[in-house]
């Protein structure tokens, strides 16, 4: 044992294994964890690592998942083996649902997606050690037939990240989850992720949105009625809760649903029964529920429009599924998988995107997110002329886009402008701020002349300058 471990051991400090074959990430995470009580030790490889398990046994363990000789899951498993208390976290560059989930089924400590904050790296590390040193992890009893991967949730944004770290850490767990974000943003599909990776997976899958249907009808959409309960109910009929029997059911728009429906669910949720309309006897039910909402529903309990008793059993776990201007780097990605997929479902060539075209949808609010990128795709595998997608190709509705509030508010030219900034460091160049500030006033004085048909007074006073202010620049 070498004196450097010795000392160590001598003074009860833990070890602490940081293991990625990319030198600067060993640097900056043995950097942050240099003050901590514990011994770090670095090592480019697994197998390096395995190797020194006897003579560092580590309290835990930071290991990259993609590395040239063993993959960071497969390290994972053979650390268990050797000690199954050892905690793991999981780094990865490369995060998507499929990484997140089998890296908690391996039963993972935690899964952080890279760029990762240092401070939270630290305050990880602690936990895990302090896990350790309080006798491990519990076991947890996986369902081997959750271990499929039968959906494709496209993300390599942190927001994204984020959703399928979340997904993973719950994809064991029955409870209750409510599924946050704006229209269009795939709630559904996450719904059905979290049904396809639980233990429910080979139970039905059953969709109700609560704000499509009636109030009238809804109550026996959800609990079904008997025979003759209400004009036209002409036989005995199941409601959802029934279809859903050993599976999922998944309440979209949950926060339209009237006050007196929430009071019956609520009541579902807290007995695990409920009745027919017109109904005598109780039927006991087996059902996760899985909710969904663009709204505010603190808002709503503000309101009066929302049970706040409710809102407490729904919320178990919330996910927040970002909007598409939050995950702008997503896009080109989301454009090249439906482009592929509606070329294959309408039996038509595929199309490729102009760089041009790329960046320029790449920039865009897109207010109805993943839907209408769907749908843009769909028109352009149509109606595109040639296998290459220019300007002129796109609708003319995208040529000259709708302004929006935020577009006014400057979220709209934020991402093109910090993209541009990117593009200009990396380019070797010098003088970002005087190149950006040159353009920006290039932009708002021909945008200003434009509006006020080169009226130079009326120009300037739409830029909040004098007149002989404009004058000076537009001659410079």
């Amino acid at each position: 044992m070498s004196l450097e471990n010795e000392k160590a051991m001598d003074n009860g400090e833990p070890i602490v294994w940081i293991v990625d074959d990319d030198a600067s990430i060993r640097w900056v995470l043995e950097a942050a964890l240099e003050d901590k009580p514990y011994l770090v030790k670095i090592f480019d490889s697994p197998l390096t690592a395995l190797k020194a398990y006897d003579e560092f046994p580590p309290a835990a363990v930071l290991s990259d998942v993609r590395m040239p000789d063993m993959d960071g899951l497969t390290f994972m498993e053979a650390i268990h083996e050797l000690n199954k208390k050892i905690p793991v976290i999981i780094m990865t560059a490369h995060a998507d649902l499929d990484t997140a989930v089998k890296s908690f089924q391996s039963k993972a400590f935690e899964y952080l997606p890279k760029p990762f904050d240092i401070d939270e790296v630290a305050t990880l590390v602690d936990r895990a050690v302090k896990r350790y040193l309080s006798g491990g992890v519990k076991k947890v009893k996986r369902n081997p037939k959750a271990e499929k991967q039968p959906l494709n949730i496209i993300g390599a944004a942190p927001a994204m990240q984020e959703v399928f770290r979340v997904l993973g850490r719950i994809s064991q767990l029955d409870v209750t989850v409510l599924i946050n974000g704006e229209t269009g943003t795939g709630k559904e599909l996450v719904a059905k992720a979290l049904h396809e990776l639980s233990p429910r997976s080979d139970g039905p899958f059953v969709a109700l949105n609560t704000a499509a249907i009636p109030r009238e009808l809804l109550e026996s959409e959800l609990f079904g009625h008997e025979k003759g309960s209400f004009t036209g109910a002409h036989s005995q009929r199941e409601g959802r809760f029934e279809q859903a029997d050993g599976g999922t059911l998944f309440l979209d728009e949950i926060g339209d649903m009237p006050v007196d429906l929430q009071t019956r669910l609520l009541r579902v949720l807290n007995d695990g029964s409920f009745y027919r309309v017109g109904g005598k006897s109780s039927i006991k039910t087996n059902v996760r529920i899985v909710a969904a909402t663009h709204q505010n529903m603190e808002q709503l309990v503000r309101e009066g429009k929302f049970r706040e008793d409710l809102l407490y059993r729904l919320n178990i776990i919330r996910i927040k599924v970002p909007a598409l201007r939050e995950r702008a780097e997503d896009i080109p990605l989301l454009l090249r998988f439906y482009l592929d997929k509606e070329a294959k479902g309408l039996g038509l060539e595929e199309k490729n995107l102009s760089k041009e075209v790329t960046q320029f949808l790449s920039s865009l609010h897109w207010p109805g997110n993943v839907r209408q990128l769907r749908s843009l795709c769909t028109w352009l595998t149509i109606m595109a002329p040639d296998k290459t997608v220019y300007m002129d190709d796109l609708p003319l509705e995208l040529q000259e886009p709708v302004q929006t509030k935020d577009d006014c508010d400057g979220d709209n030219w934020e991402r093109p402008l910090k993209r541009w900034s990117e593009a200009f460091i990396k380019s070797g160049r010098e003088g970002l701020h005087t190149s950006a500030e040159q353009l920006f006033e290039k932009v708002l004085i021909e945008v200003a002349l434009k509006a006020s048909g080169n009226h130079r007074q009326k120009a300037a006073v739409l830029l909040g300058w004098g007149r002989n202010t404009l004058t000076r620049k537009t001659q410079s």
